[in-house]
């Protein structure tokens, strides 16, 4: 063997998804790679290039993968050293969807893919590699939490938010197959079909399956006339069949299908064709399974006529977020997912409260704020809103402000009803103080925002995160015009919010060893909300106001857009997005466990990994505690 082979399959063992494979089998792949040497700003493959026969690995240097969205291009990711790129080949027929530029000077390792495939087909640790970095697009499926928002566009299933579904959905399929031997007669085998009104057979030894005949195989071979209707079915059957677990995912069905050029997969015991038929899936079940995506949960909850039946979708969002996490969705999606079908049952609440009382007196706007309005609810945590309604004459103004009162505590008593708690501080647009006029409302920011301190006890940050759930937009947008107006050199509004920022406790000691509860029913439990959630929430909430970043609520989000804002800075700011969500996919996880708000965590039931983990994840608070008393020159903490 050459000695370049030699090295390359020395450099290749060192990462995923070459680690799952032996020395040998790499040192016969080795042979046949190319060496490609890019100069800096050379472009590999654009948007809409044929594609290539090899997928990519990084022997060196930086590729950087982007696309053109909105005519602007957008980076998706960086890869570095060791990740792999330009996988769509093996599973796409269609052109690139994204450009692999070299941010460097930088070299890359041309993979033949005709001579990798045997290799994905015999070692799934190498398939589902592949399948999850080519589903979700990211630098490492380990680390699925590197996804873009929605611009997944190495993937031709995701079309924006509807199909965001795809990788939570389990599947429905039939689940008792009709099955015969090998030596069955097609004559036979065809009238059991028929009978059945079935459009496959799943061909047997002992019940694993050997292959399968569908009308295709009837049409292609018996109809036209190239075997007699007396052969055997093991003459005119596909195998081998390919197999998939009980418990696979619409996305992941998809790709096998693209990926085998398949109509059927075969269900079996435990994911091999050497354990029992357990089912079959067909692409009319993917179509069908489509169709419990959110945009059609959302219209079921346009239809909705009481609590309880919105209540039921509700628990269904649950079950779906449940599913999501153990699939290793990433959190900034299901974040996406669960804020639309929120804000649906929101609306749906506000109407059917307007459906009873009568037509509003005067045009309003329903806000959600605090974590819904950051659209970062995914446990049934407690419900924050407001109502403004617009200015009315002042003989009107008591009985336009009952109808909204009644309004509000209608809405929050649904609420209450689908699950999501009375907020326990009175934020809710039913409490009078938070239901009143937009010229009030303009008052009570002014108020806030123009001397902090005198009214401490009753500004809330969380009134700075809001997201209209129904009503009228132009209110919002008022709100937010008087927001930014207000924060423009406003030093002592920033100086209250930056010391409101950084009065959380820290998450760790000195001794770099967890803070957690000293006494109460919580003893001995790390509060992942406050110690480690808030401060991230708080610091992007701070920047956003002082950026003037208007739309963009979602912590993530938020700290994404800062990086561009500020790049000197970006590092940070990234490393602060993904602890979020790292923090963020802790506390679901524990709510979903214990059924509750997911606040404490108990550390003894984390394993060491998901301790280090967890650590890693409040490493960059430091890191931005330093930014914020910097950029903002806070007196308290200088």
């Amino acid at each position: 063997m050459n000695t370049i082979a030699e090295h390359i399959a020395d450099f290749l063992k060192e990462y995923a998804p070459f680690n799952h494979l032996t020395f040998e089998e790499l040192s016969e792949i080795a042979t046949s790679i190319r060496v490609v040497n890019l100069e800096k700003h050379k472009i590999l493959f654009q948007v809409n290039d044929v594609l290539h026969d090899s997928f990519y690995v990084v022997a060196s240097g930086i590729i950087s993968l982007s696309v053109i969205a909105d005519s602007e291009e957008t980076l998706l990711n960086k890869c570095t050293e060791g990740e792999i790129f330009g996988i769509r080949p093996f599973f796409a027929k269609n052109n690139y969807m994204m450009t692999a530029k070299a941010r460097e000077e930088s070299i890359v390792y041309a993979i033949p893919i005709a001579i990798f495939r045997p290799f994905v087909a015999n070692n799934s640790d190498v398939l589902n590699y592949l399948l999850e970095s080519f589903a979700v697009n990211t630098r490492n499926p380990k680390d699925k939490e590197n996804l873009i928002g929605k611009l997944i566009s190495d993937n031709v299933y995701y079309s924006g938010e509807k199909s965001e579904m795809q990788y939570f959905q389990s599947l429905s399929y039939n689940t008792s197959p009709l099955k015969t031997n090998s030596s069955a007669i097609v004559q036979d085998v065809a009238q059991i079909m028929t009978e059945s009104l079935k459009n496959n057979i799943v061909v047997c030894d002992n019940n694993n399956p050997i292959g399968i005949i569908t009308d295709t195989d009837m049409r292609s071979k018996i109809a036209t006339g190239r075997y007699p209707i007396t052969t055997t079915v093991d003459k005119i059957m596909s195998a081998p069949v390919i197999t998939v677990m009980e418990n696979v995912s619409l996305a992941e069905a998809q790709l096998l299908m693209l990926k085998y050029n398949v109509t059927h997969l075969c269900v079996t015991k435990d994911g091999t064709d050497k354990s029992n038929v357990k089912g079959i899936i067909s692409e009319n079940d993917l179509i069908i399974a489509q169709a419990s995506n959110p945009g059609v949960l959302i219209k079921e909850i346009k239809r909705c006529q009481a609590p309880k039946e919105l209540k039921q979708i509700r628990d269904r969002l649950t079950d779906l977020i449940q599913t999501s996490i153990t699939k290793n969705i990433p959190v900034s999606h299901i974040f996406n997912i669960a804020s639309e079908i929120n804000l649906a049952i929101i609306k749906r609440s506000v109407e059917l409260s307007i459906l009873d009382l009568g037509s509003p007196p005067a045009r309003f706007a329903w806000l959600s704020i605090g974590s819904q309005g950051r659209k970062e609810q995914l446990l049934l945590t407690d419900q924050d809103s407001i109502l403004i309604f617009e200015d009315v004459s002042a003989d009107k103004y008591r009985e336009v402000k009952d109808y909204f009162l009644k309004l509000g505590k209608k809405t929050t008593t649904t609420l209450e009803e689908i699950g999501y708690a009375l907020c326990p501080n009175g934020h809710m647009g039913s409490n009078t103080q938070w239901c009143k006029s937009l010229t009030d409302w303009i008052k009570q920011y002014d108020s806030w925002m123009n001397t902090p301190g005198e009214n401490s006890n009753e500004i809330s940050s969380i009134f700075f995160d809001y997201e209209i759930a129904f009503g009228e937009q132009k209110i919002e947008d008022t709100i937010s015009d008087v927001v930014y107006k207000n924060a423009k050199n406003n030093i002592l509004f920033f100086d209250f919010l930056g010391n409101d920022a950084l009065r959380k406790n820290s998450p760790l000691s000195f001794f770099k060893n967890f803070n957690v509860e000293d006494e109460g029913p919580n003893k001995n439990k790390f509060d992942i909300k406050t110690r480690a959630i808030l401060p991230l929430v708080d610091g992007a909430r701070l920047f956003a106001l002082n950026f003037e970043v208007r739309g963009i609520n979602n912590t993530y989000q938020r700290f994404k857009q800062f990086a561009i804002n500020d790049p000197r800075h970006a590092e940070i700011y990234l490393n602060c997005g993904e602890a979020f969500l790292t923090l963020s996919k802790f506390r679901t996880l524990e709510g979903l466990k214990n059924d509750s708000s997911g606040q404490f965590i108990n550390l003894d039931e984390l394993s060491k990994l998901d301790r280090d983990k967890l650590k890693s994840a409040l490493a960059p608070m430091r890191e931005l505690e330093e930014l914020i008393k910097s950029k903002f020159k806070l007196t308290q903490f200088s």
